[in-house]
């Protein structure tokens, strides 16, 4: 999870499947529709230079809109 402007958000992390991109990781944020980012690898993938500074343009942008900040949504399974 990534925290930003005091809101925290769940960001996916999965391995790319393209076999050019071998060993490539996608990150995206669930709650921020078009919120992703890529890196050479997993740590790469999650550090401020991606993901966590794509979040915090998308953030930057969604104020300058003046839309809502989403909050993150946590839905859990019932059993």
């Amino acid at each position: 999870m990534a925290a930003k402007r005091g809101k925290v958000y769940t960001i996916i992390l999965q391995p790319e499947t393209d076999p050019d991109f071998a060993g490539y990781h996608n990150a995206s944020v669930p709650a921020l529709p078009g919120c992703f980012s890529y890196g050479t690898t997993r740590e790469k993938a999650l550090s401020t230079d991606n993901i966590k500074g794509a979040i915090e343009l998308c953030l930057e942008d969604l104020e300058a809109a003046r839309e809502r900040i989403p909050d993150e949504r946590v839905e859990r399974a019932s059993k």
